[in-house]
């Protein structure tokens, strides 16, 4: 069991990777504050927002295995298919879910003020601007290429 934690502990791509995720969730909060003038701490655990954390995490997992195996490897192809694929579904499927819950919300209120519906709104802010998938991906490379 401590030889497993050791070997994690020297994963320089896993540990990479994960402070990635962890500074864009932190940036997140940081926007947050700058732009709503409050503190929020759904913001650090949440989906959404500006830089996206999947992204970053992503593109950092690519960059570090492209470093680590090759550029030119079956693993940073296989990495580099995996983030274009978060990086798809960021900017696309889930900012599509949340648009539709946008929607749904406001004729939700539109019910209620009719005194015809009581429900929770929907979370919003699943999903990402193709600017702040952009501003991940490059935070991710750049966070790779600092820890090498």
């Amino acid at each position: 069991m401590q030889e497993a934690f050791l070997q994690f502990l020297r994963n320089k791509v896993l540990i990479t990777t994960i402070f990635a995720w962890i500074i864009a969730q932190a940036l997140k909060v940081v926007v947050g504050v700058i732009r709503y003038k409050r503190f929020d701490f759904r913001w650090f655990v949440g989906t959404g927002g500006m830089p996206s954390s999947h992204v970053t995490g992503a593109s950092c997992l690519a960059t570090a295995v492209g470093q680590a195996y090759g550029f030119d490897s079956a693993y940073f192809a296989l990495a580099a298919s995996f983030a274009l694929v978060i990086m798809f579904d960021a900017q696309g499927v889930r900012r599509a879910a949340g648009r539709q819950a946008r929607i749904l919300n406001k004729i939700s209120e539109d019910i209620y003020w009719k005194g015809k519906f009581d429900e929770e709104k929907l979370r919003e802010f699943i999903g990402h601007t193709p600017v702040e998938v952009i501003v991940g991906f490059i935070l991710g490379v750049v966070i790779a290429l600092v820890a090498r």
